[in-house]
């Protein structure tokens, strides 16, 4: 399967992910690299979760992501 994962700059240093496909599953890293192995894992573990669960892995959504200038 395949997730979009968008990442973000932590106040802190590093970086965040989120995955919008999976409400509540995130993760975080001190490089870009980092950040995506972490995310991984969290998808991982958060589909391992729901099949316990007895639920179905939801599908990716389709995102458009775009720059407007003002």
């Amino acid at each position: 399967m395949e997730y979009t994962v968008i990442l973000h700059p932590a106040e802190e240093g590093g970086y965040w992910g989120e995955i919008p496909a999976l409400p509540g599953c995130f993760s975080q890293g001190e490089t870009v690299e980092d950040t995506l192995s972490n995310v991984k894992e969290a998808i991982e573990s958060h589909l391992i979760a729901l099949k316990a669960e007895g639920r179905q892995a939801p599908k990716d959504q389709t995102m458009v992501f775009s720059h407007i200038e003002v």
